[in-house]
């Protein structure tokens, strides 16, 4: 380990490895990184960091490095540059891989505590407000998060002087073609969150049976003493605690829970909500988003804080300071309509669902133009009956095409034609527009005004839409 001095990042514009590079910057490796020349969200963290992404993959990139770490996209372990470094004898990881070698700490010679997030929903956000908690209490954590910049963190990595690191950790493959180990089983964590478990990945799991047994794997990789943190609210997290055998803090509105929500207020990008464990009152928490969902998110961080041993009192003032993060109901300005606009990563169900259902509730008085991008044709053709009920929040629903994954082929039993055709049966405002282009020539038309909020949606590039409404 302590003669990798310089470090390439194939596919460094992905949200799971520009934090990487930017951790390993701020270690003081040499860094340098390749993509496609398209935009993405990490664009700005990385050229904060001062790492300007190379376009194309070319053999030349790698010839004096020390360390390649690959992504999934862009061919794996096929890309061209993995197969030179290969070649030519240099250690290779992948992206999942790195995570857990970094949380170790032998790269940096240095030893860590670590915290792992995990959850099919709410791990990206979970993990900010956990870091944020513990910046703003001068414990300086390093930190890993899957999402552009995070403007309570400064980006969405960093290389902390403290002890503690934390990190998503997330149940899609190693390596999808080659090495379909659960990436959060690289990871050895002290304390692990679960926030929930739903079936996301149907090109990876085969049943829910397949995706109970990875999680509770992941369980199984906290070290010694250490705690999983654990939403009892939760159907399938509770399936897998039966089996889990160490030790467990349960959290949730439930009341059978160590630590629940006993009651909510929830205001436009604000919530109250009030803390009991099953003896004591922990009182008022405040948070600057909005929605049932994010105060169990906080409520996980604020059980995690606890056991690194920040005090109640210092918990709520570092968790009102988080604003939410890049692509998670994230406000991006009003229309030159009226309109409010917000764009949102949200691309599972029971993520539209719950994203929908917390804007309705923040603006009661406003109608809700949901623009959703389906991702993937795996998961629109398992979860499809789910996807069609998942909008009832919104007044308008426009879906535009799939988004297909470079590691998929085209399925033609399952289109966006065909989801809107279902949807358009219990929807009475539901259409379907192919392209991003003839979605912002529909918005213009209907200048929608100040009474409405418009939404984007998915975790393919819908976002880009955003910056032409905004002219």
């Amino acid at each position: 380990m302590n003669k990798i001095k310089t470090i390439h990042f194939v596919g460094v514009k992905g949200v799971g490895m520009a934090p990487l590079a930017i951790i390993a910057k701020e270690a003081g490796f040499e860094v340098s990184g390749c993509d496609i020349d398209e935009q993405f969200i990490t664009d700005a963290p990385l050229a904060k960091a001062g790492i300007k992404p190379m376009i194309g993959f070319d053999n030349e990139h790698i010839e004096d490095c020390d360390l390649v770490i690959t992504t999934g996209a862009h061919g794996g372990f096929k890309n061209p540059e993995v197969l030179r470094a290969k070649a030519l004898g240099i250690l290779v990881w992948t992206q999942g891989q790195a995570v857990g070698e970094f949380m170790k700490g032998k790269i940096f010679d240095r030893t860590f505590e670590g915290v792992s997030v995990a959850g099919s929903h709410g791990k990206t956000t979970t993990t900010a407000m956990i870091a944020t908690v513990l910046k703003e209490n001068r414990m300086d954590p390093s930190f890993l998060i899957g999402t552009g910049d995070i403007s309570s963190l400064g980006s969405c990595g960093h290389f902390g002087k403290g002890k503690t690191f934390v990190v998503e950790a997330d149940e899609y493959a190693t390596e999808p073609q080659f090495d379909k180990t659960p990436k959060f089983l690289w990871q050895r964590p002290r304390i692990g969150v679960v926030t929930n478990i739903e079936f996301d990945h149907p090109d990876l799991y085969s049943s829910m049976v397949d995706l109970r047994k990875a999680f509770l794997n992941f369980a199984n990789c906290i070290q010694g003493d250490g705690v999983l943190i654990a939403c009892l609210d939760d159907p399938e997290t509770r399936i897998v605690l039966k089996d889990y055998k160490s030790n467990v803090i349960t959290y949730g509105f439930s009341k059978n829970a160590d630590y629940y929500i006993d009651k909510i207020s929830i205001e436009p990008e604000k919530i109250f909500f009030w803390v009991n464990t099953k003896d004591t009152l922990l009182g008022e928490f405040s948070l600057s988003v909005t929605g049932e969902h994010n105060a169990l998110n906080a409520l996980a961080a604020i059980i995690t804080c606890l056991e690194l041993g920040i005090s109640i009192a210092n918990i709520k003032k570092g968790l009102v300071l988080f604003k939410g993060t890049k692509r998670r109901l994230e406000f991006i300005g009003n229309l030159p309509s009226g309109a409010m606009l917000y764009d949102d990563y949200a691309h599972h169900p029971t993520e539209i669902k719950k994203t929908l259902e917390a804007v309705k509730s923040s603006y009661p008085n406003k109608k809700i133009v949901c623009i959703f991008q389906p991702h993937t044709y795996s998961r629109t053709k398992s979860l499809f009956e789910q996807f069609v009920t998942s909008f009832s929040s919104a007044d308008i629903v426009v879906i535009m095409d799939i988004f297909a994954s470079s590691r998929e082929s085209i399925d033609p039993s399952v289109s966006s034609k065909l989801l809107i055709e279902e949807i358009s049966k219990i929807h009475k405002n539901a259409l379907y527009i192919s392209n991003a282009d003839d979605v912002i020539k529909y918005m213009g038309q209907q200048a929608f005004g100040n009474n409405y909020i418009i939404i984007t949606m998915g975790a393919g590039n819908v976002y880009k839409i955003a910056k032409q409404l905004m002219v």
